[in-house]
C-alpha cells in the first residue's frame, strides 16, 4: 500500500520505524496500516509463536529445512537456488510471513567464520548470481526477501562492534558486488544492514553505505532493515537511510526520533521517506494460506541436496557402490546427521532423513549388505576406545567402509568463530584405523565451513563433501553413494593445506575493535592462485561419475570493453551428468595489481552420454574492469586479456586472448603530481622529455647519459618540490603550457 506520511502525526511516523515486538511491525489502525511478520530464513521458515528469540534457542513451527547456502553454493546452479527460493516463498505464504530474512551473500573471507554455512562462496560473482536467483524466485511467490548482511560481515568475533577496515577498491570488487547484483537483478524488498562497523562507522548509520552506494549508485528502492539488535544510534540511522529497526525498543528509539525532529537535528522529510519505504512492505501478502506441501517439499529438498554434493576424491572408482558389496557404515553422523547450522536460521524440520536408513533402503534393492558401528560420538559421551574398536571390527569384515564425519553444533555456529580447521581427534583416529583395515574407505563429510583433510586424506579412497544438506540430506547422500544421482557439485571455497596459508590468517579476527582486511582483493582462490600456494582442493574442483571435454573456444570482442565467448562441451563418458563451465579472465593491464585470474562467468550443462552442446557466455565491461580509487569508478584498461576455460581456479583447459580498447583516461597534471606522473603521461610525457632534451646544456646532457636511471630516484617527488630541488631544471612556463594537454582523453594503459 501507499500512504501520505503528512497525514500521520510525527509520533505515528516514528512508531512505524521500529518493530512492535521481536518479529512484527507496528500497525496504525486508523490509517489502515497493518502489522506484518518478518522471520528468519533463508533455507527455511523459522516461524516462532512463543518464546521469541533470534538465536534459535526457542522452538518454531515445523517447516522444511532446505539445503543451506554452503551447499547451494557448491551446486553452482542458479536453478537450484531459484527452486529453493520459490519453495521457501510458498512456505512463507503458508505461515503468513511477509518478509523472509535472507539470503546471505557475504563473502567467505576466512574459513573460520562461524556463519559461513549461511553464505554461498568466497567469490562475489557466484554468490551474487545464486543470491539473485533465490530472491527473484522467492519474491515471485509473493513475500519479500531481505538480502543480508550489508556489509563486510565476515566474522562472528566481536560482530556487534568490530570495525571492518577495508579499502574502497576491495569493498567494490569483493565485498559489495554480490549485494549489487541482487539489488540490480532481483529488486529485493529489503536489505538488512549488518552489526559491524565499516571503516569505523556502524553499518546501521553509515550513510555512504546505505544511501550513497546502495540507493544512489545501485538504485535500491526498498527498505533497509537492521539486523536484530544492530541499531547503535537511531537518529543517525534515519539520517543515513536505515528505515526499520528490529526488534522493537518499547518506544524508546521512537521518542528519540521525535525529539530529534522537534529539536531541528533531523529533517522530518527523511522520516517521511523511511515511512514510505516501510509502509510499502505492507503491500506484500501477509495473510496465512496454510498450504504447506510437506511431502512435495521434502522430495524437492532431497533433489536439491543431491545437486550440491561435491565428490572430492574417487580413487579406483570405489564409488558408486557396486551391487554385491559388503558395506560398513560408521560414524555418529550416520544416525544423528548434522544438516543445518546453529543459530537464527535453525529450522524445526517436518521430518529428517537418516543416512543409515536411506542407505539400507537403497542397499536392499542392489544386493548390498549393510553393517553399522557408531565409531565415535558427537557429544563426547561413551568410551572412545570401545567405540573405535567396534568400528575397526566392523570395517575389517566389509568390502567398503563409509565413515560419516564432520562438525557438530558445538564446533561451529552463529555467534562464534572457529579456531581450527581440524576434525575432532576421535574422528580422525577412527578414519585412520578404519582405513588401515578396510579394503576400501570412503569418508562423507558434514559441516558448515571447510575442514582440513590433512592427516588422513591419503589413507582413504574417496571423499564426499556433503557440507550441510538440509533435512533430506541423508537420502541425498545415499543417492550419490549408490549412483542414483551423479554428483555435479564443485567447491565454492578453497580447501587449504594449512590454516596459515589463508590470506586473512594474519589479520583474522582482528584486535582492539578493528579487523584489517590487509589481503585486499586477494581473497580465497585469488590469493592462492596468484601466489602459487599449494592447496588440497582448489575453488571450482569437483569430480563426476562420467567425464567431460571442452573444445572449440572462441572469443569475440563485441565492443571496446566487452566480449562473447563460445565453447563446446561433450560428455565423453557412459553416464548422464552435469558439467560446470568455469570462465576466468586474466590480465596484468592497468595501474593496479590484479589477481592471476578471476571468475567472470559460469554455467551448468546437463548432458547425456556422448551428448555435445555449445554454450555462449557473455562478458560485460565489469568482467574486465577494476575499481579505480582515484577516479571513483570502474575502469577497463586498454590491453591484452586472457579468457580461460578452467577445470578449477588452478587448472586451465583452454585459453584465448583478446585486445580491448578500454576506457579513455584523463590524468590531469598539476604541480602536485609526481615527476613520474609527468614523464609517464601518454600525452605529456613524450613532449616534456623532448623539451628537456633540447633545452639541456652539453654538461647536463653528458650527466644524463652517464646516469640514465637518475630520474627513477625522484619519480615519487612532487613536481613542485622537484623544481625547487633542481633550481629550475624545467621552466615553469613549460609545465603551464603542457597542463592543458594532460586533460585530453587518451587510451588507458
Amino acid at each position: 500500500m501507499t500512504i501520505d506520511p503528512t497525514t500521520l502525526s510525527l509520533e505515528q511516523k516514528a512508531a512505524l520505524l521500529s518493530g512492535r515486538d521481536f518479529w512484527t511491525t507496528k500497525p496504525i489502525d486508523d490509517a489502515g496500516v497493518p502489522s506484518i511478520v518478518l522471520t528468519d530464513g533463508p533455507h527455511g521458515i523459522r516461524c516462532q509463536e512463543a518464546g521469541q528469540d533470534h538465536l534459535g534457542i526457542h522452538g518454531s513451527r515445523p517447516a522444511t529445512c532446505f539445503p543451506p547456502a554452503v551447499a547451494v553454493g557448491s551446486s553452482w546452479d542458479p536453478d537450484v537456488a531459484a527452486r529453493l527460493g520459490a519453495a521457501v516463498g510458498r512456505e512463507a505464504r503458508a505461515f503468513g510471513v511477509a518478509v523472509v530474512l535472507g539470503p546471505g551473500v557475504n563473502i567467505k573471507r576466512s574459513p573460520l567464520c562461524g556463519r559461513n554455512f549461511e553464505y554461498y562462496s568466497e567469490d562475489p560473482l557466484l554468490s551474487g548470481v545464486l543470491g539473485a536467483a533465490h530472491v527473484n524466485a522467492l519474491q515471485a511467490e509473493g513475500p519479500g526477501a531481505s538480502v543480508k548482511h550489508f556489509a563486510a560481515n565476515n566474522q562472528e568475533t566481536e560482530r556487534m562492534r568490530v570495525s571492518a577496515d577495508v579499502d574502497e577498491r576491495t569493498l567494490r570488487e569483493i565485498y559489495l558486488p554480490a549485494f549489487e547484483r541482487v539489488v540490480r537483478d532481483a529488486d529485493p524488498a529489503t536489505v538488512m544492514c549488518s552489526y559491524n562497523k565499516v571503516n569505523g562507522v556502524y553499518a546501521s548509520h553509515n550513510r555512504w553505505l546505505l544511501t550513497d552506494v546502495l540507493r544512489e549508485d545501485w538504485g535500491f528502492r526498498g527498505a533497509v532493515v537492521s539486523d536484530w539488535g544492530a541499531v547503535s544510534d537511531r537518529v543517525a540511522g534515519v539520517l543515513a537511510g536505515m528505515d526499520l529497526e528490529m526488534p522493537g525498543s518499547g518506544g524508546a528509539t521512537d521518542a528519540q526520533v521525535v525529539e530529534a525532529v522537534r529539536a531541528g537535528r533531523l529533517d522530518e522529510a527523511l522520516v517521511d521517506q523511511s515511512v514510505r519505504r516501510v509502509v510499502a512492505l505492507t503491500a506484500l501478502p501477509y495473510e496465512p494460506t496454510g498450504n504447506l506441501d510437506v511431502e512435495g517439499h521434502h522430495a524437492l529438498a532431497r533433489e536439491l541436496a543431491a545437486e550440491s554434493v561435491v565428490l572430492l576424491k574417487n580413487d579406483g572408482e570405489v564409488l558408486p557402490v557396486r551391487p554385491g558389496t559388503r558395506l560398513a557404515v560408521i560414524g555418529a553422523f550416520a544416525t544423528a546427521p548434522r544438516f543445518q547450522g546453529g543459530g537464527s536460521s535453525h529450522i524445526n524440520t517436518t521430518r529428517t532423513d537418516l543416512p543409515l536408513e536411506e542407505i539400507r533402503t537403497l542397499a536392499g534393492k542392489r544386493d548390498v549388505t549393510v553393517t553399522h558401528a557408531e565409531g565415535f560420538t558427537v557429544d563426547d559421551e561413551g568410551d572412545a576406545d570401545d567405540l573405535r574398536a567396534g568400528a575397526v571390527r566392523t570395517a575389517r569384515d566389509a568390502d567398503v567402509a563409509v565413515v560419516f564425519a564432520g562438525l557438530g553444533d558445538r564446533q561451529e555456529s552463529e555467534g562464534f568463530d572457529r579456531d581450527t580447521l581440524l576434525l575432532p581427534d576421535d574422528q580422525v583416529a577412527v578414519i585412520r584405523e578404519v582405513a588401515a583395515v578396510a579394503p576400501r574407505t570412503v569418508v562423507v563429510l558434514s559441516h558448515g565451513g571447510v575442514v582440513s583433510l590433512e592427516g588422513w586424506h591419503d589413507d582413504v579412497d574417496a571423499v564426499v563433501e556433503g557440507f550441510l544438506l538440509g533435512q533430506a540430506g541423508g537420502g541425498a547422500l545415499a543417492d550419490v553413494l549408490f549412483g542414483v544421482v551423479n554428483p555435479s557439485g564443485h567447491l565454492a571455497e578453497t580447501i587449504p593445506l594449512r590454516l596459515e596459508d589463508n590470506p586473512s590468517w594474519l589479520n583474522f579476527p582482528g584486535e582492539q575493535g578493528h579487523v584489517r582486511y590487509g589481503e585486499g582483493v586477494l581473497v580465497g582462490y585469488r590469493y592462492y592462485a596468484t601466489a602459487g600456494v599449494p592447496v588440497r582442493y582448489p575453488f571450482g574442483h569437483g569430480l563426476s561419475y562420467t567425464s567431460f571435454a571442452t573444445t572449440g573456444l572462441e572469443v569475440e570482442a563485441t565492443g571496446d570493453d566487452r566480449a562473447v565467448v563460445r565453447v563446446t562441451v561433450a560428455n565423453t563418458g557412459d553416464r548422464a551428468g552435469k558439467h560446470v563451465v568455469q570462465l576466468y579472465v586474466s590480465t596484468d593491464t592497468g595501474p593496479v595489481r590484479r589477481p592471476l585470474r578471476e571468475l567472470r562467468a559460469f554455467t551448468k550443462v546437463a548432458l547425456g552420454p556422448g551428448e555435445t552442446r555449445t554454450v555462449e557466455l557473455v562478458l560485460d565491461r565489469r568482467a574486465f574492469a577494476y575499481w579505480d580509487v582515484e577516479r571513483g569508478e570502474w575502469v577497463v584498461p586498454a590491453g591484452l586479456y586472457a579468457v580461460q576455460i578452467c577445470h578449477n581456479a588452478y587448472e586451465v583447459s583452454a585459453q584465448a586472448t583478446i585486445t580491448l580498447t578500454g576506457d579513455p583516461v584523463v590524468r590531469e597534471l598539476t604541480l602536485d603530481s609526481t615527476v613520474g606522473d609527468w614523464f609517464s603521461h601518454p600525452a605529456v610525457g613524450p613532449v616534456l622529455t623532448e623539451r628537456m632534451r633540447t633545452g639541456m646544456t652539453e654538461e647536463h646532457a653528458r650527466q644524463a647519459a652517464e646516469n640514465p636511471d637518475g630520474l627513477k630516484m625522484v619519480e615519487s617527488m612532487p613536481m613542485r618540490q622537484f623544481l625547487a630541488f633542481t633550481n629550475g631544471a624545467i621552466a615553469p612556463d613549460t609545465l603551464e603550457q603542457l597542463m592543458p594537454l594532460s586533460t585530453t582523453p587518451v587510451p588507458a594503459k
